[in-house]
């Protein structure tokens, strides 16, 4: 995973609505994989749940830019070790590499640029302090 300290890992269990009729992953489904660790990261190491930041918090963090590099298929019945690492924390936006890996190694790579805005404007604000402290002291530590 490049040079990002990893800070999460989630296990996913490719399922048949995951899958097209070649039987391998359709690839906007590993979007949705990519979101569902940021979510869990958000609320496991983070503390904070998106259901308690969209709601009585009053932020939000949409992607501002994903790319992807799609190396191997992925198929039914795999098992995909998503890890998300930290490449930059800025004021108000944080570049994270996620990578899908399977038992013979990366099957996909992404970079995701998230953005801290406030819920009612949709306009950038700087993470919140909470947030930013954990982000940092795992980046430091590399707690995955």
């Amino acid at each position: 995973m490049s040079t990002a300290p990893e800070l999460y890992r989630r296990p996913f269990k490719v399922m048949f609505q995951h899958c097209d009729p070649a039987g391998i992953v359709f690839y906007p489904r590993y979007f949705e994989m990519i979101n569902a660790t940021v979510e869990d990261w958000f609320e496991e190491r983070l503390g904070c749940a998106f259901a308690d930041m969209h709601g009585g918090r009053g932020f939000g963090i949409p992607a501002a830019q994903v790319s992807a590099r799609f190396l191997r298929p992925s198929r039914l019945g795999d098992v995909l070790d998503v890890r998300l690492g930290l490449a930059r924390l800025g004021r108000c936006a944080m570049d994270l590499k996620l990578t899908a890996y399977g038992p013979d190694g990366p099957r996909v790579e992404a970079d995701l640029t998230i953005v801290s805005v406030n819920a009612a404007s949709l306009r950038p604000m700087p993470w919140p302090a909470d947030i930013r402290a954990r982000v940092e002291t795992d980046a430091t530590e590399g707690a995955a």
